[in-house]
């Protein structure tokens, strides 16, 4: 009998069956050649058989998926099916006399740089190739394929991490919990199971001992994975499973607590598609609209009229409403090469999002122009906020640029412990502040939020990190003239834009710190309201001194839950 303990990243609880994802295909060693006396035509014909074995089981799978994952299926079978990488493979099996299994690897790279250098849509093509090669040499090796298996009934996903191209498709249909020893809080897996409501746990160190086929107890709010279950797993599952057949509801206008005080719940969203979405969960409004999207994926930045555009499509569906629009923030895990430096030893730490208006100041300012063009053609209250801000000098600089095109409100992102102390001198030169629990974790610790093993040290309910979103609160009222108000117009707004506010836990925490509006993934909105709606202000900021005083991460956690019986009835 065994529990496996990670990072908890999305709460929810599910008992099923593990299956575990094969690990990535290995290279063939480069000197893997067929034995003297063999036969180079069999060998090569082995590439062939496997091939077709390859296309023929994702054409299966095709078959039985939906939507996108249906699509990115097809596109692969049919790579499998494109004579050219098996043909290139039997030309180095023949001329060199290497094995099948190295020919396909070393032919899967020359087709894979062929495509790059063709540059566009072709260049796009080559991971697809890469992706085919290992397929081709897993069944070579009569090794699993890679990717997430294929299973009839519904399993408990365990894996060391999953690249963006596995959760293309992941089916939550099917798989109803991810679990992984590698990743962050911040990883894409743990990003993607917030997205999806997946119960998920990241970090968790030996799950490799799980055989398949066992079956397990997962519980994403504690993020613990247990081979024990007894009545009580069973109970607690069942009070999970109720909520997803009878789900919680969110019909906008705030979370309401039991004193009368209202905290606005608003949606992070990254495009107009994620607006969409933010609409039919009701969201009051968009506390972090990302804007890299146009950026990403480029060499030159978009012109003013394509970025006008794009902001348009998101303020049209949020008349009257607030859209906070963060800046371009770039660098770090998100290079741009037109605005970011390849050789940075440490790029965390580095020119990154505001910063990089030093050396290259149109691209924001281009940005503000778009963005202030776009809020004048609609209905929306577009705010703007700058990220990575560290000094009063920056807040000067950056909000004299937005006062420079009639933008208002302008104000910052609170990541760095610096703005965090120095909130009332920051907040006295701008109009709101937003707090990015996601770096502001990540620069208090001193712990890269990407790096698995780390991920313990990366976790909101750290005490030194929300005594910052303490001290920033404190710095917001005294900035708007009232140590001693809640929200109102007596302290400069500060909202919580972090994957924090979307914990219903936690954000009852921030509450009580002084957070007066959250911003979250829409599919969290309906939990936080109604956990946030059986608490006063003064039960929420008594929960937020237990939480502060607590001595560790897990022990702050703790305590508050064991405060809000309500978490137990949701089955959170």
């Amino acid at each position: 009998m065994s529990e496996y303990t990670g990072v908890a990243v999305s709460a929810g609880r599910v008992i099923g069956r593990v299956r575990t994802m094969a690990p990535p295909v290995t290279e063939p060693d480069p000197r893997s050649t067929i034995a003297d006396g063999a036969d180079p035509v069999a060998e090569s014909s082995r590439i062939a058989l496997a091939a077709a074995a390859v296309k023929e089981a994702l054409s299966v799978r095709a078959e039985r998926a939906e939507g996108n994952a249906r699509a990115v299926l097809e596109a692969t079978a049919q790579m499998a099916a494109d004579p050219t990488l098996a043909q290139t493979a039997e030309g180095l099996v023949t001329s060199e006399r290497l094995t099948a299994e190295r020919a396909v690897w070393q032919a899967g790279d020359q087709v894979a740089t062929m495509l790059e250098s063709l540059g566009g849509y072709m260049a796009e093509r080559a991971a697809d190739v890469k992706d085919v090669r290992a397929r081709i040499v897993a069944e070579l090796r009569g090794e699993q394929a890679p990717g997430i298996p294929d299973a009839a009934e519904p399993f408990v996903l365990l894996a060391v991490d999953l690249a963006p191209a596995d959760t293309a498709t992941l089916d939550p249909q099917k798989v109803i919990a991810l679990v992984t020893s590698d990743g962050g809080p911040q990883s894409h897996t743990a990003i993607l199971a917030r997205q999806l409501g997946l119960p998920a746990v990241v970090a968790a160190q030996g799950i490799d001992a799980v055989a398949d086929g066992t079956e397990v107890f997962v519980d994403g709010a504690r993020g613990t994975l247990s081979d024990v279950v007894g009545d009580r797993e069973r109970e607690l599952a069942s009070a999970w499973a109720e909520l997803q057949e009878h789900p919680l509801t969110y019909e906008g206008g705030g979370a309401h607590l039991t004193d009368g005080a209202t905290v606005p719940l608003l949606a992070n969203i990254g495009g107009a598609a994620d607006g969409a979405k933010a609409v039919a969960a009701h969201a009051d409004g968009v506390g972090l609209f990302r804007t890299e999207f146009l950026f990403l994926d480029r060499e030159d930045e978009p012109g003013v009229e394509e970025q006008q555009k794009a902001y348009r499509a998101v303020f049209e569906q949020f008349p009257g409403k607030k859209v906070v629009v963060r800046t371009i923030d770039a660098g770090a895990d998100k290079p741009l090469p037109f605005l970011n430096e390849a050789d940075e030893p440490n790029p965390a730490l580095g020119v990154r999002a505001y910063r990089t208006s030093w050396t290259r100041r149109s691209v924001l300012t281009n940005q503000l122009d778009a963005i202030a063009a776009a809020a004048a053609e609609t209905e929306a209250d577009a705010w703007v906020m700058a990220p990575m801000i560290s000094t009063v000098e920056d807040v000067r600089d950056f909000v004299g640029l937005c006062r420079e095109r009639d933008i208002s409100p302008a104000g910052i992102m609170v990541e760095t412990p610096s703005a965090a102390v120095t909130a009332d001198r920051c907040l006295a030169e701008c109009d709101f502040a937003s707090i990015g629990t996601n770096d502001l974790t990540q620069y208090t610790m001193a712990a890269d939020r990407m790096l698995g093993s780390l991920a313990h040290l990366n976790n909101p309910w750290q005490p030194a990190v929300l005594a910052l979103v303490g001290a920033t609160c404190t710095g917001a009222r005294t900035a708007g003239g009232d140590p001693d108000a809640f929200g109102g117009t007596a302290a400069k707004p500060v909202g919580v834009c972090g994957e924090a506010a979307g914990d219903p836990a936690l954000a009852v925490v921030l509450v009580g710190l002084g957070v007066n509006s959250l911003s979250m993934t829409p599919r969290s909105l309906p939990a936080v309201a109604e956990v946030l709606s059986t608490v006063s202000i003064e039960e929420a900021r008594r929960l937020a001194g237990l939480a502060v005083a607590a001595t560790t991460a897990d022990e702050a956690r703790d305590a508050v839950r064991a405060e809000l019986p309500v978490l137990e009835r949701i089955g959170l």
